[in-house]
């Protein structure tokens, strides 16, 4: 998720929270500028510029209560989710993910709201007048998932270089779809049977389940094309956050409230940027939870479903009722 994926990737959240606890949360899920439904302009993107998309979409349901969101940012939507609470005039908060919170403006008085973005923004609501972008004060709590602060180069400079622009070189489909699967996922998972709730009948394996799906996103156009990959793609690989910046997201939003999930055998971003974000953010002896996976790839939130859907609800659990106003 993330980089090029589509909401429907949160589709066993969405049932998990959205649906088989409907009662107490509620689901938003969205599409990324330059991807899905949403609406792929041409220009340069920036996580920062796809973070006021996603204020300007909880602003426009309501969602602007202090401590209501509990945001869980994947990827590139950990990214987003790092602009959403940097240190500016105006501030805000948000991004990949989660947002359970208890609904104040809304029909769900009762329930928590849950926003899935995963970097996924639909909405174009600009608004003409200035406005806050950052608010940190919004956040229950705050999980970043296989993310980084920026990205570190740990492989030499020409194989860095190559695997960069082998990244956007033009490749067959089957080919496209095995590096694909290489990157986000471990080989046990993939090989496993397909464990996803089905209409009709189940997939042989995952892997099957997964390969089925890009397929489908891959060759609808409309969904999926080269330039807002390639645009989103920028906007990632030029995300940066200082160890200052991060002080600073961690001073204003509680590092009580923030949780660090990362897999030791992430290809896609690699384990060091979890341990430097942690650290930057002041470490498990300031008060960041951590939820480091051993063996484990870039994509938990599908690998390990179960387990992250207690890591998000004991987010929930510790974080209710503080602060709130």
């Amino acid at each position: 998720m993330g980089l090029g994926g589509l909401k429907t990737a949160w589709q066993r959240q969405t049932k998990d929270f959205g649906h088989t606890q409907g009662d107490k949360y509620t689901s938003v899920i969205f599409d990324n500028r330059g991807i899905g439904e949403s609406d792929k302009p041409l220009m340069r993107y920036s996580t920062s510029e796809m973070a006021k998309d996603t204020v300007e979409l909880l602003d426009h349901l309501g969602w602007t209560c202090s401590r209501q969101l509990h945001v869980i940012g994947i990827s590139m939507g950990g990214m987003i989710s790092q602009e959403l609470l940097s240190p500016r005039k105006a501030r805000l908060c948000f991004v990949t993910p989660y947002d359970l919170r208890s609904s104040s403006r809304s029909s769900y008085t009762n329930k928590r709201s849950f926003v899935l973005n995963d970097f996924r923004q639909i909405c174009k609501i600009r608004a003409k007048a200035p406005q806050a972008l950052l608010i940190p004060s919004r956040i229950a709590s705050l999980s970043l998932i296989s993310t980084a602060p920026r990205l570190i180069r740990t492989i030499p400079f020409v194989e860095n270089l190559r695997n960069r622009i082998n990244l956007f070189m033009p490749k067959p489909l089957d080919t496209q779809i095995a590096n694909v699967k290489r990157e986000l996922y471990t080989a046990a998972w993939l090989a496993k049977p397909d464990e996803t709730e089905y209409t009709v009948q189940p997939f042989p394996t995952n892997g099957d389940r997964f390969a089925a799906g890009e397929i489908a996103k891959r060759q609808d156009p409309e969904a999926f094309n080269r330039r807002g990959f390639i645009a989103q793609a920028v906007a990632a690989g030029w995300h940066h956050k200082s160890a200052a910046q991060l002080k600073e997201l961690g001073d204003q939003v509680g590092r009580e409230r923030i949780q660090i999930v990362h897999g030791t055998e992430d290809r896609m971003i690699t384990f060091l940027h979890g341990e430097v974000l942690l650290r930057e953010l002041g470490g498990t002896e300031a008060g960041v939870t951590k939820a480091f996976y051993e063996g484990q790839g870039h994509v938990i939130p599908i690998e390990e479903r179960k387990e992250f859907r207690e890591l998000v609800e004991g987010m929930v659990r510790k974080t209710e009722g503080w602060g709130k106003e």
